[in-house]
């Protein structure tokens, strides 16, 4: 049986990218990035013309990690169906990789959307054709889903009913807006409808212009704040983050009735965690959560005393007390491991955040130990469980969630894997964390997922997305988004909250919030800007009303 020639007519192409230290340095240049052509000739790049397959780096004696690239991608059929990737791994630098000398990494995948990494294999096994080059045709339908995959997904229509019954305004009013999308999938939204035209003391029909709200959050909020913190709580919403504006010494919090109110330039804030020497708070007052833990308020942070080191610590809230008011709460607890003993003795714990799967509750928090020496770790995810009447000690050991080996985690020796935050949706635990430069434009968020309900000591009920969730590259103007926290707000809608920078230069953290999509197939989207989330030119709708 022959195949449709156009449906045979497109083409997948694999490359790295030409290193530009200030842009686009070793890390990400020396990865696979992926493009398409629906005529053979002009192609288009995938993902942004960022990479999305990264060579893991390496552990050394010493248990620190050695950076690694690829070069020479090729892109290939496989004999039983799909696709083979390969290349030469090198160290990150592009220098040659003694370890792997003579072998090949390999990908496979079935649609450049999903891959399988399969470690080395002997150019002498793979099938005939595999270091032809680095093109490979495919069906258009194959190319034009991956194609869709990885482009940013953006408004394409907006319904509302064509005619509805209604005996007053509050009728009118509930109507909201479906709004599609490029992939399929859609969201609700308010529409601000005319009913000022509609007589509702006179039976018949109108018809009525709307406009569809689409509230957004103006890039920067805030600036000179880190890891920020949106929180509901008991009708009003509260903000709390490191404080950069005063290098990063105490802890404050803003209270607003709306969103929007806690970013006004005349917002209070109120010291809630001061300077405390006797107390051992000195500096390094980082990445402050509200969490609800056995229906008790805490604060999960990091602190450190006269000597640099910050460490987990948590505060509770007092029965019937005031988030802004710093007697409410309780004096700091360090954090401690089941045996009793801190949860770090030889290193630094900081960005500690709480989620709760099934009846387990669980801490997961960034440890690094040898920072600033040749035995640097980088920093590490853990992760284990607490009970939740005695949240400050540990009551397993912990494990180890992952650790910055690709090179978008640790982009020019930043070897980050920190500020983890979690959410639950569709039956999945979404764990988001951030690695690269925490103030710096290669900041980025990686993502762990999970089924809700697992034993999520078992390292293997996790999966680790190879490619960053949200980059430099996601959404114009916003340069390192990452330490990233999440709240649902007055709509029902689950909201990001992080801090990125103005410009490629800047070291300047600012605040910044927007929706969270769900895609056709019920993963979360971080990167939908205010444009992309609805179309200006879709905003007017139209829609009939029968007075009854």
């Amino acid at each position: 049986m022959g195949v449709d020639f156009a449906e045979k007519s497109a083409r997948i192409m694999v490359y790295t990218r030409k290193t530009d230290e200030r842009l686009y340095p070793d890390g990400l240049a020396r990865s696979i990035h992926l493009a398409y052509s629906r005529d053979g000739e002009n192609y288009e790049a995938m993902n942004g013309n960022y990479g999305i397959l990264f060579a893991e780096g390496t552990l050394d004696k010493n248990d620190t990690i050695c950076p690694k690239g690829v070069e020479a991608p090729r892109v290939f059929p496989m004999p039983g169906g799909g696709f083979g990737i390969t290349a030469f791994r090198v160290n990150e630098n592009g220098s040659a990789d003694e370890e792997s000398e003579g072998k090949l990494l390999l990908w496979t995948t079935d649609d450049f959307i999903a891959f399988r990494e399969m470690g080395f294999a002997d150019p002498g096994q793979l099938p005939e054709g595999a270091r032809a080059g680095n093109t490979v045709e495919v069906s258009r339908s194959l190319c034009d889903r991956a194609a869709l995959h990885w482009s940013r997904l953006s408004s394409v229509a907006v319904h509302v009913p064509d005619k509805i019954p209604a005996h007053d305004a509050e009728a009118v009013e509930k109507i909201k807006a479906t709004v599609v999308y490029s992939d399929g999938s859609t969201a609700q939204k308010r529409v601000r409808w005319d009913v000022g035209k509609i007589d509702f003391g006179r039976k018949g029909t109108c018809r009525i212009a709307g406009t569809v709200i689409n509230e957004q959050y103006a890039f920067p909020l805030a600036c000179g704040f880190g890891d920020p913190v949106v929180f509901p709580w008991e009708g009003r919403y509260y903000y709390i983050s490191t404080n950069d504006n005063l290098n990063d010494v105490g802890f404050y919090v803003r209270e607003a009735g709306t969103v929007p109110d806690l970013f006004k330039e005349d917002v209070k804030q109120h010291l809630i965690l001061d300077l405390d020497e006797e107390r051992g708070l000195v500096q390094t007052f980082w990445a402050p959560e509200f969490h609800v833990i056995g229906g008790e308020l805490y604060i999960l942070f990091a602190v450190s005393g006269t000597q640099w080191g910050p460490q987990c610590h948590l505060m509770k809230l007092k029965k019937g007390g005031s988030l802004t008011d710093a007697g409410s709460w309780e004096d700091p607890i360090r954090i401690r491991r089941k045996d009793g003993s801190w949860l770090a003795q030889d290193g630094i714990t900081l960005d500690m955040t709480y989620l709760k799967s099934g009846d387990c509750s669980y801490m997961v928090w960034s440890y690094r130990r040898g920072i600033g020496t040749e035995y640097d770790s980088g920093s590490m995810l853990y992760i284990a469980r607490v009970d939740e009447t005695e949240p400050w000690r540990l009551i397993s050991d912990p494990v180890l969630l992952t650790r910055p080996l690709y090179g978008w985690e640790n982009v020019s020796h930043t070897i980050n894997n920190e500020g983890p935050y979690a959410f639950t949706a569709n039956g999945r635990i979404y764990l988001t964390y951030s690695g690269g430069a925490a103030n710096g434009y290669t900041y980025v968020l990686g993502l762990l997922t999970a089924d809700d309900g697992a034993d999520l000591l078992d390292k293997s009920a996790w999966h680790k997305r190879g490619t960053p969730v949200l980059s430099f590259y996601s959404v114009e103007g916003e340069y390192g988004p990452g330490h990233n926290s999440f709240f649902t707000d007055s709509e029902g809608n689950l909201m990001i909250v992080y801090h990125a920078e103005t410009s490629p230069d800047s070291t300047l953290r600012c605040d910044g919030i927007r929706r969270v999509h769900f895609d056709i197939n019920g993963g979360p989207v971080f990167d939908m800007s205010a444009e992309r989330d609805l179309d200006p030119g879709l905003a007017y709708v139209e829609m009939e009303v029968e007075v009854c």
